[in-house]
């Protein structure tokens, strides 16, 4: 599980970063761009979409972990709106918790998630 750890701190790492500059250069209204770019029907919008789905998808997983509790509830709300940089030290966290069990990680079975 070490190499998943080490592919999340770089990811995190990498979009930190990356959302810094962006930021910086473009200011923080995420939700006009994203949603914009849905309404004009192309690629970037397809894009969006399909992100989003799979946003809807992280949220739905990481609350299941938490068997829905409102801990669950609000996590599952940080990686709705937090995307894979939330996602990405949740993993880090869950897995710890898990303790190299990869069928543990999954399902919140024996970490303390559930």
């Amino acid at each position: 599980m070490i190499p998943l750890r080490i592919l999340l701190a770089l990811q995190f790492l990498a979009i930190a970063a990356y959302t810094a500059v962006v930021a910086a250069n473009h200011g923080t209204d995420l939700f006009t761009v994203f949603l914009g770019d849905i309404a004009k029907l192309g690629w970037a919008g397809q894009f969006n979409l399909d992100f989003f789905c799979m946003l809807m998808l992280s949220a739905l997983w990481v609350a299941s972990r938490h068997r829905f509790r409102p801990v669950g509830l609000l996590l599952g709300l940080g990686a709705l709106f937090g995307g894979s940089l939330f996602l990405c030290a949740y993993l880090i966290w869950a897995s710890l918790a898990a303790r190299g069990d990869f069928a543990a990680l999954l399902t919140g079975e024996n970490t303390g998630s559930r």
